[in-house]
């Protein structure tokens, strides 16, 4: 079993991997939290994409303002599930963990454990739910919020059913993994919006001051007008879980979750769509069709891919390329690029350089250090959500995460079957990655096959 080579989507936030030739590596100037070669005299010259107030900016203070207690119930008690709910913990006073739930005991347990010895909050045993339908249980035993982080298949039900009973919804990423699903976020997002309530979704790079920063100077007209991108996640393999022969088919495949594509959608849905989302956010653009191509080369568990290259047509004619990768020994790069008519804004360096090269801005990070005392954006964005609960203030960041999550799964289909995907005939599609006989039990493992694109070759 693979344990050591585990890379997170945490530790690659925090050392991001050099980007490919169109994004060169310069140098600039520093000052508070920005740095900017032509100060506000070249800020005034840029026409902007956006007029200001036009476009959500989120305050991001280092900790949420005290106000009413939040009981937060957590389901998916796994890894993420896990950090999201001490992310949770630590983003304000007032707040708390009230209820578990999970497919499986042990994951419960382990989180009660942890919940116990580090904050002292004891999650008595008629608040630990156990099961397929345990989100039910956590999200009607009295929480007000709800963390979602079971594996993405399951989280359009969760926050359908969260959102139906009233409950501030955080939704880890991604947040559906088949065209089904979709059509359950987005009504779902809009009866959350009727309701006034609060929907985080896990892309916590909206949440990241640098980010945020790059994308405030864009919106300013920086870069000028948007002319494509290049976005990446190339990586080593991630984890897999060997059977053990007291599992069952079910159980074998939740454990192993991120290796089977009806449960994660695949890396480039589960993993990559915080690239592709970064596009979407800055651009504003949705992909209108998506041609491309994958494989399975290294892989040990499931069905899935473990590499995708997508070419994304958006719907004002510009391209979007997007590539990721989960192979040991390959290049590695976890950045996005995006050009414009003025110039080029690149994350690994979270620069913004002129046409000729020239460094024009750079975000300065010990800045950051210097004057902030949080700056991990997996508490920030809790900051965020918990500040605008106790301000009364609604949010929906589904619909957006899902355009960027929509995108994802074109491409995938795409380099599944061989074939040009469309936007309005993916949204609308009959896909369904669900299986029939879900149950904890033996399931008919026949149709969990590796997809090939194409036809096979006629013989002559």
């Amino acid at each position: 079993m693979k344990k050591e080579n585990s890379i997170s989507r945490r530790s690659f936030l925090k050392s991001t991997a050099m980007a490919g030739a169109l994004g060169a590596i310069g140098t600039g100037s520093a000052s508070v939290l920005t740095s900017c070669a032509g100060g506000s005299e070249s800020a005034a010259a840029n026409k902007p994409l956006k007029e200001p107030g036009t476009y959500y900016i989120p305050e991001l203070p280092d900790k949420a303002t005290d106000g009413k207690e939040l009981k937060a119930g957590v389901i998916g008690c796994g890894g993420r599930g896990s950090g999201a709910a001490f992310n949770f913990l630590e983003a304000g006073n007032g707040v708390t963990i009230v209820a578990l739930g999970d497919t499986f005991q042990e994951r419960i347990d382990d989180l009660a454990g942890k919940l116990k010895k580090e904050k002292n909050i004891d999650i008595p045993a008629d608040k630990r739910f156990v099961g397929l339908d345990a989100y039910k249980q956590v999200i009607d035993s009295g929480v007000d919020v709800v963390i979602i982080a079971t594996p993405p298949v399951f989280r359009p039900i969760h926050f359908q059913y969260a959102t139906g009973k009233g409950k501030h919804s955080f939704l880890e990423k991604p947040i559906c993994v088949d065209p089904v699903g979709y059509r359950t976020i987005m009504a779902t997002a809009k009866q959350a919006q009727a309701k006034n309530l609060c929907v985080i979704t896990g892309t916590q790079r909206h949440h990241q001051r640098s980010y945020v920063e790059s994308y405030k100077k864009i919106m300013e007209g920086a870069i000028g007008e948007i002319t494509g991108g290049v976005v990446y996640w190339n990586q080593s393999m991630l984890w897999y879980r060997d059977r053990q022969k007291e599992w069952n088919d079910c159980e074998y495949m939740i454990k192993d979750w991120v290796n089977w594509k009806w449960l994660s959608g695949d890396h480039i849905v589960e993993q990559h769509v915080h690239n592709i989302d970064v596009f979407t956010w800055f651009s504003g653009l949705k992909p209108v069709k998506a041609v491309g191509f994958g494989s399975r080369q290294r892989r040990i568990t499931g069905d899935q891919y473990d590499n995708f290259s997508i070419d994304f047509t958006m719907e004002n004619g510009i391209h979007l390329h997007s590539m990721c990768r989960q192979i040991d020994g390959c290049a590695t790069n976890v950045s996005e690029f995006i050009q414009g008519t003025k110039g080029s804004w690149n994350s690994a360096t979270m620069e913004i350089k002129d046409n000729a090269g020239n460094v024009v801005w750079k975000y300065d990070g010990e800045a950051e250090k210097a004057n902030t005392k949080q700056q991990n954006p997996y508490v920030l964005e809790h900051v965020n959500w918990i500040n605008l609960i106790r301000s009364g203030k609604s949010i929906d960041q589904a619909s957006e995460t899902a355009v960027a999550n929509m995108a994802a799964i074109m491409g995938r289909e795409s380099a599944y079957t061989g074939a040009e995907t469309t936007w309005d005939a993916m949204t609308a599609s009959p896909i369904d990655y669900t299986p029939k006989d879900l149950n904890l039990g033996k399931m008919d493992m026949s149709g969990f096959t590796v997809q090939v694109p194409g036809k096979a070759q006629d013989k002559k």
